[in-house]
């Protein structure tokens, strides 16, 4: 009897038909490689009492000798935060991604005081054979620095997988989508692209992250005589960049609020993607030694998290940010699906508090990281 010739197996394990918890086993003969493994959070109404949603890893678990490594496409927690989870249950799996990606990872894991697995940080343009599969990392352009599509060769065919990404030809820190590589990729031949959908259904093009910048300069400067509170995600390296730069113009001082805003700053400002002047930045603990108008705040809390800096400061439980009228805060994000009750709850209890609130419906505070239509 004829042996049946080897098919490419595609597995989805999260992230399709959903937000959050991206992951996908891709299986070719005896070997597997892991794309992102991510987690998402729970929502009040619908999953109470749960503190997070990971993957189920059955699958990985079942085919575990076959598994060659993680790829991760960038270091947002839809797409690392399940992580810590699938190595304690599966043991150390190989991972690559660039350096804030595996920055990111290591923070996770030294967290929770758990074995590092080999990882390695890659390149755009970097290729690593892992089994049957040969890998290329491509730079595409997104919310946070360091992400990549992925062109997965195998025997008689490629799969590209696009991450997530937007086009914006004029990035903050200056590195493009490598589009050109991508049409290289293209005219090659692809089998099969597996391509994320966040905002197909919005015609159009996404307007480039420096548009938020300039919003955010006449804020800063037309409110000379107030406090400015930003709140974004603190993974968006290339937007604290921004803020920061125009806080160096104007002679504000800039504070981080939020363990993970101190955290990712600092990790961002050691790689050498953020960049600063020493005395830019002060601690939180130290800003009433300033006037209210020389400073800025950048905080997180833009989602309405019940614990986030921006949510203790609206429900007067920060200990070092008294919110009053002297201050302006601009959220510079839009709510996540399902977040909305949450994030316009934190608006209402800011403005009752006496600040000036700037959001979506009022400026171009974010722009998403996703490509629409055109």
């Amino acid at each position: 009897m004829a042996k049946q010739p080897k098919q490419l197996e595609v597995a989805f394990l999260g992230g399709v038909g959903e937000i959050g918890k991206n992951m996908t086993a891709i299986k070719f003969g005896d070997d597997i490689v892991i794309v992102d493994c991510g987690s998402t959070f729970p929502s009040v109404d619908d999953t109470p009492g749960i503190d997070l949603i990971i993957p189920d890893f059955a699958y990985i678990k079942a085919n575990l000798d076959k598994v060659k490594g993680i790829l991760i496409t960038h270091g947002h927690e839809d797409h690392i935060g399940g992580i810590p989870y699938l190595l304690s249950e599966c043991g150390n799996i190989p991972i690559y991604g660039s350096s804030l990606a595996v920055a990111l990872i290591r923070h996770k894991l030294t967290e929770k005081k758990m074995d590092m697995p080999k990882m390695h940080v890659v390149k755009n343009g970097d290729v690593k054979k892992m089994g049957v599969f040969s890998v290329e990392f491509v730079s595409v352009t997104h919310s946070i620095l360091g992400a990549f599509a992925l062109a997965i060769s195998y025997p008689g065919g490629t799969l590209f997988h696009t991450g997530d990404y937007k086009i914006d030809y004029t990035p903050v820190d200056g590195e493009s989508i490598d589009l050109t590589r991508i049409a290289a990729i293209g005219n090659k031949g692809v089998t099969l692209m597996l391509g994320e959908s966040t905002n197909v259904e919005k015609r159009g093009t996404t307007i480039s992250e420096k548009e938020v910048g300039v919003t955010l300069e006449r804020i800063i400067e037309s409110h000379t005589d107030k406090r400015i509170i930003i709140a974004t995600f603190a993974s968006n390296v290339n937007r604290v960049q921004q803020i920061i730069r125009i806080c160096e113009k104007v002679g504000r001082k800039v504070a981080f609020d939020g363990r993970s805003m101190v955290k990712i700053s600092e990790i961002a400002r050691e790689l050498g993607m953020l960049e600063y002047m020493d005395n830019t930045v002060i601690d939180i603990e130290d800003i009433k030694d300033f006037e209210p108008q020389k400073l800025c705040i950048i905080s997180t809390g833009s989602q309405g998290e019940p614990m986030s800096a921006l949510t203790r400061m609206a429900n007067g439980e920060d200990k070092s940010v008294v919110i009053g009228d002297q201050d302006v805060v601009a959220i510079s994000s839009q709510p996540i699906p399902g977040n909305e009750k949450a994030v316009y709850n934190l608006i209402n209890n800011l403005y009752r508090r006496g600040a000036t609130v700037l959001y979506g419906s009022l400026e171009q505070l974010q722009v998403t990281g996703h490509a629409c239509q055109d």
